[in-house]
């Protein structure tokens, strides 16, 4: 199955409490053209998700099945669930030229862009420090000691992988964390259309990629502050 011209593969991953699933629906409202590519995952769902909507919820079995049939672009156990996006569901997405944002892990983000690589652009959002990131999770107030101390660590492995991303978004601040990945959106979606992007969003997104902004980002990992 070929590939439209105009089909766009958006992969945006971060630790959990970076702000990614905030950043995301924000930019989901503002294009309609953008659609969520609904993950398949076994764990159950939280209060307010809906089935086929926030995830397509599926049991164990029924995730073991789908994984041995081939039925998976990629997936992985994230904190002791699996978590799959379909094969078939990216296929015909990019064979129609279509928009698709994906919000997955570095894991799932080396696999899309082995699969995909001409239609892929990867983005991590970078929370402003490790120190920051722990008080935006115990903000929440929902996550137990250990649990927060594994999505810590965590954390700082899934920093580790930054230079696998063709951009970094620094979410210091919500509205500058968004300016961001809207311009790198843009600047992706004009150029897989065969058009220039606006000068504003060409340069935003230039001071994104990963190779401008790898300071920053290993002064992260080791415990400083961007």
């Amino acid at each position: 199955m070929s590939m439209q011209r105009g089909g766009l593969l958006f992969v945006v991953s971060s630790p959990s409490g970076a702000g990614k699933t905030t950043l995301c629906r924000r930019l989901l409202a503002e294009h309609n053209e953008l659609q969520f590519s609904v993950s398949y995952t076994t764990r159950p769902p939280r209060p307010g998700e809906r089935d086929g909507m926030d995830y397509h919820f599926v049991s164990d079995d029924t995730f073991t099945q789908m994984a041995e049939q081939g039925a998976f672009a990629e997936w992985n156990w994230v904190h002791g669930r699996r978590y799959g996006t379909g094969l078939e569901t990216v296929r015909k997405a990019l064979a129609s030229g279509l928009k698709i944002l994906l919000d997955i892990d570095y894991q799932g983000a080396t696999r899309i862009l082995d699969a995909f690589a001409e239609a892929a652009r990867l983005v991590f959002i970078l929370p402003p420090s490790l120190a920051i990131l722990e008080a935006r999770l115990r903000g929440r107030q929902t996550d137990s000691e250990e649990v927060i101390a594994t999505r810590l660590r965590k954390a700082h492995d899934e920093l580790g992988h930054y230079r696998m991303y063709h951009y970094l978004v620094l979410n210091r601040d919500l509205d500058e964390g968004y300016r961001e990945l809207r311009s790198i959106y843009e600047a992706e979606l004009a150029h897989a259309e065969g058009r220039s992007a606006a000068p504003e969003q060409a340069a935003t997104a230039k001071t994104c990629l990963s190779v401008e902004r790898s300071t920053l980002a290993e002064r992260i990992l080791l415990g400083g502050e961007a």
